[in-house]
């Protein structure tokens, strides 16, 4: 019997999203554990382990965010496919392989067969490496990584029994790389599967950047020399997440400025171009208008770069 969970903090988005898929992806034994969630989401998903580890007939969990819509109807034919190999602990959409902290897309993605729908901007969406057979590049394979994406992890009997979540590292951040490192450090494979799954979540990757740096650096700390790959780098973790703090820091200051400088400069702008002594000397100034427009280009360039900045260095640590 294949189990399916979700830790609920959104009613409204489980039964919208997650639970008509899981209704369409379960058999007809299958059980399905959905439970509302409080606390961090390691607390949470232990839940849902105690409740599933008491399944006796258990072939696989299955667990999703509320915001995960299961969209392969070959589901658990994959899943017990799988799990004929022993060896195999957990199954994921997405995974990569030269791992090094919990920003684990930072390592080389081997396969990624799900699509990002996000609700900014009337609405859009972005199909990951794999998510349409197609186009899929000849490189790109499923098989073992380090690490898969949390926002789909399937589990087997044995991890489900002798595994669980790590509650002392956080809330929310982290859960799914240190849980793979666990079940690798156990002996049992990670592993990455052609199913097709739907990841309804803003553009906004990474939310309480606060939490997600105190995550990457007690999630480095546990894991840094015990297994391969992670924390390596120039110099000591300790070093390069405080240079990474600053850089940040300093990259959101240039942007605010950027952006205040910008937005002075319009207000300025529509206040002149408003006034009647404008309008009485608009042809004394014909000749400079191309070089005040050329410095008003360069003054938007500015601020949009020092924005792209700020984003890239948010998103560096940061589609659950």
């Amino acid at each position: 019997m294949i189990a399916f969970g979700c830790a609920i903090t959104d009613s409204d988005k489980y039964e919208a999203i997650a639970g008509p898929a899981i209704k369409r992806s379960a058999e007809a034994d299958s059980k399905i554990l959905a439970h509302q969630g409080t606390g961090s989401l390691f607390v949470n998903y232990n839940l849902l382990l105690d409740m599933a580890s008491e399944l006796d007939d258990l072939e696989a969990l299955v667990i999703v965010h509320q915001d995960t819509e299961l969209a392969d109807p070959d589901l658990c034919e994959k899943i017990r496919k799988n799990f004929a190999d022993p060896d195999i602990g957990v199954i994921g959409a997405a995974g990569a392989v030269g791992v090094r902290s919990i920003a684990w897309w930072e390592g080389a993605v081997t396969w990624a067969s799900f699509t990002h729908r996000y609700p900014e901007h009337g609405g859009g969406e972005l199909g990951a490496l794999s998510w349409v057979d197609e186009t899929t590049p000849s490189w790109a394979q499923t098989g073992e990584v380090d690490s898969v994406d949390g926002f789909l992890m399937i589990l087997s009997p044995w991890v489900v029994r002798n595994l669980r979540f790590d509650e002392s590292l956080g809330r929310f951040h982290g859960y799914d790389l240190d849980f793979c490192l666990q079940v690798r450090e156990a002996g049992k494979k990670v592993v990455t599967e052609n199913i097709k799954a739907v990841h309804h979540h803003t553009l906004e990757l990474v939310g309480f950047v606060d939490l997600w740096i105190e995550a990457h650096i007690k999630i480095t700390e546990k894991w840094e020399g015990r297994m391969p790959n992670i924390g390596e780098g120039p110099s000591d973790w300790k070093e390069r997440a405080r240079r990474a703090e600053a850089e940040a820091a300093a990259a959101r200051t240039q942007a605010y400025a950027a952006t205040l400088q910008y937005q002075a400069l319009v207000s300025e702008y529509n206040l002149m171009k408003d006034s009647r002594s404008w309008k009485l000397t608009s042809a004394l100034r014909a000749p400079g208008n191309l070089l005040k427009r050329r410095r008003e280009r360069k003054a938007v360039e500015k601020a949009d770069a020092a924005a792209a900045a700020a984003r890239k260095a948010d998103a560096a640590p940061s589609n659950s």
